[in-house]
């Protein structure tokens, strides 16, 4: 009985790590390979250097993006930061 009084704080340490830091980013981490799962053309994207562009075509995994002055360039999927509704090119 006394080992377990004596592991109830390390036990309770590990159970507010997991509700606090562990689960929050494993919500984040499905939620944003959902988002980059649910790629089409068209789609405006802030990839996570900061680019803007427009998704011109998706692949397996890649994607190729235009910019502002037309050029089309390669990403892989998981460069993709976020989806904005807004146009800004």
């Amino acid at each position: 009985m006394d080992t377990l009084v004596g592991l109830l704080p390390i036990i309770a340490m590990f159970a507010v790590m997991w509700f606090f830091i562990i689960r929050p980013a494993q919500k984040r981490q499905k939620t944003t390979s959902q988002m980059q799962n649910n790629l089409k053309r068209g789609d405006d994207i802030i990839t996570v250097g900061g680019l803007h562009a427009k998704v011109d075509a998706v692949d397996d995994q890649t994607i190729f993006v235009t910019v502002a002055d037309g050029t089309r360039l390669q990403f892989e999927r998981v460069a993709v930061g976020r989806v904005v509704s807004e146009s800004k090119i």
